[in-house]
C-alpha cells in the first residue's frame, strides 16, 4: 500500500474548506467597488493572493467540451452532441451536425480515442473543433473510475482493445460509404494499433481505412524520455506498491483499486514546476494590473489541465508494464485476450505516424517505430510527419496543428481514398 491514503486526500481537501470560505469572502470584499481598497495595490495584491490560494485548494469538475456550432463554407452549421455509444467504463460522444453542410462527398466518420491517462477527453477539445468542418467526428469519452460501482467489474488494456474494436465495427456497419477514420492521441496508441491488428488477423470486414497515430509510445527504447526512464527504472511492481489507492466511501466506485487523479496530477505539474510556477506568477500579475484576457487564457487552461480522474488500478499497472517495462509490442510479444498482437497482419489500413519536435512525453522515433514493425503494410499505404517547434501538447493542439498538422491528416486520409496518390514517407513542418 502507498504510504498514504485516498481517504486522508479527502481529509486534507475538507480541512481547508474553511479557509478557502474565508479566503473567497476576503476576496469578494476586497474587489468589491464600494471598498476603497480595490482601488488600491494592497487592495489588488490580496485580492490576486485570495483568488490564487482558492484556485490551488479547489477541486476541479470534468469540463464540457461546449462545441455548439461548426462553419462549413462560411455557414455556421449548429452542433449536438450525443452519445451513440455506450459501455461501465466509456461513452461514446458524436458531435452530430444538425443541417446538409451541401458537400456532395459523402462525409467521413472520424473516430478520435482520447488519452485514458488522467485528464478528461475535453483536453482535445481542440482537436475536435479543428477535425468538426471536415469530418463526422466521435470520440471517447473515459469514465472515472470512482464513479463506477465495483458491480461492472473491473477494466484492464484487454477491455479496452476490446472497446476499440466494438466503436469501429459500430462505426463500419453504419458507414454509409463515406469511410470511417480513426485518430489516437498519445496513450491510446499502442490499444488502437493493437485493435486494428487483432481485427486484420481475424479477416474483420469493419477494419478502418487509416490510422493516426499522434505522440505514442509505440517504442520507448527510442529516445526515452523522463517518463520511460522512470517507469522502466521501477517496475509496475514499485508502481502497485506506491501509486495504487482504494475509493473510498461516498464515490459510487468506492470499494475500487485506481491509480487516483490527484496523483497523477503531481506527477504532471511537477515534470516542469518551473514553468507552472511561472505561470501562476504571471497570472498574480495579470489580476493585479486588470489584464483580463491574459488572466482568462490562464483560467481557461488551468480549469482544464487541473481537472483528472482515475484510472481503474488493473489498465494502469498493465499498461505500465506492457508499454514502458516489458515493450511488448515493439519486441512482437504482446497479448490481447492471450492472442498474439501480431502488427505484421496489419495490410488493408493506412498508417499515419505524427511526432512533435520536443516532446517531452513521447520522444523522437517512438511512434514513427511503429512504420517498420507493419511490416507487411504496402509503402503507398504509409507516411509519417514530424511538426517542429512543438512538444507534447503542440501534436494535437494550438495553432499549429490546426494550421499545419490537420492538412496532412486530410492529405493522408485522400491519398487512401485515392489509391493512385503517393505521400512522401517523411514529412517535416
Amino acid at each position: 500500500m502507498p504510504p498514504f491514503s485516498y481517504e486522508m486526500h479527502e481529509m486534507a481537501h475538507l480541512a481547508w474548506a474553511p479557509a478557502r470560505a474565508m479566503s473567497d469572502v476576503a476576496r469578494t470584499w476586497l474587489e468589491s467597488p464600494i471598498n476603497p481598497l480595490s482601488y488600491t495595490a494592497a487592495g489588488r495584491n490580496l485580492a490576486a493572493s485570495a483568488k490564487i490560494f482558492e484556485r490551488l485548494t479547489r477541486r476541479y469538475d470534468k469540463p464540457a467540451f461546449g462545441l455548439s456550432t461548426t462553419a462549413i463554407g462560411g455557414k455556421t452549421i449548429p452542433i449536438v452532441e450525443r452519445v451513440v455509444w455506450e459501455r461501465p467504463f466509456c461513452q461514446l460522444l458524436h458531435f452530430e451536425k444538425q443541417f446538409d453542410s451541401g458537400d456532395p462527398e459523402p462525409c467521413q466518420k472520424l473516430f478520435i480515442i482520447a488519452p485514458m491517462s488522467g485528464h478528461h477527453a475535453t483536453l482535445l477539445r481542440g482537436t475536435v473543433e479543428a477535425f468538426l468542418p471536415f469530418y463526422d467526428v466521435y470520440i471517447t469519452d473515459w469514465a472515472d473510475a470512482r464513479t463506477v460501482p465495483l458491480s461492472a467489474g473491473h477494466f484492464d488494456l484487454d477491455d479496452y482493445i476490446d472497446y476499440v474494436i466494438s466503436i469501429c465495427e459500430t462505426l463500419s456497419k453504419d458507414c454509409e460509404g463515406g469511410g470511417v477514420h480513426t485518430l489516437g492521441v498519445c496513450q491510446p496508441s499502442v490499444p488502437l494499433i493493437a485493435a486494428i491488428a487483432r481485427m486484420e488477423a481475424q479477416d474483420s470486414p469493419h477494419v478502418p481505412d487509416s490510422m493516426t497515430l499522434m505522440g505514442g509510445p509505440i517504442d520507448t527504447r527510442q529516445s526515452p524520455t523522463k517518463v520511460n526512464l522512470l517507469a522502466q527504472e521501477r517496475g509496475s511492481a514499485w508502481f502497485k506498491s506506491n501509486c495504487i489507492c482504494t475509493v473510498p466511501f461516498g464515490y459510487p466506485g468506492a470499494g475500487r483499486e485506481v491509480y487516483p487523479g490527484f496523483l497523477q496530477l503531481t506527477g504532471f505539474m511537477a515534470m516542469n514546476i518551473d514553468r507552472h510556477v511561472t505561470a501562476h506568477l504571471e497570472f498574480f500579475d495579470h489580476l493585479v494590473t486588470g489584464d483580463g484576457d491574459s488572466a482568462r487564457k490562464h483560467r481557461e487552461f488551468y480549469d482544464e489541465y487541473r481537472s483528472v480522474m482515475d484510472l481503474p488500478a488493473e489498465f494502469y499497472l498493465q499498461t505500465v508494464d506492457t508499454v514502458f517495462v516489458k515493450h511488448a509490442l515493439p519486441k512482437n510479444q504482446m497479448t490481447h485476450r492471450s492472442e498474439l498482437v501480431d502488427l505484421s497482419a496489419i495490410r488493408r489500413v493506412g498508417l499515419l505516424t505524427v511526432e512533435g519536435e520536443n516532446d517531452d512525453i513521447s520522444g523522437l522515433g517512438q511512434t514513427r517505430a511503429a512504420q517498420e514493425l507493419c511490416t507487411n503494410l504496402p509503402q503507398s499505404m504509409k507516411a509519417h510527419y514530424q511538426q517542429n517547434k512543438v512538444g507534447h501538447y503542440g501534436v494535437f493542439n494550438g495553432s499549429r496543428f490546426r494550421n499545419e498538422v490537420v492538412p496532412r491528416i486530410r492529405d493522408f486520409h485522400r491519398s487512401i481514398r485515392a489509391p493512385g496518390r503517393i505521400l512522401k514517407l517523411v514529412e517535416t513542418g
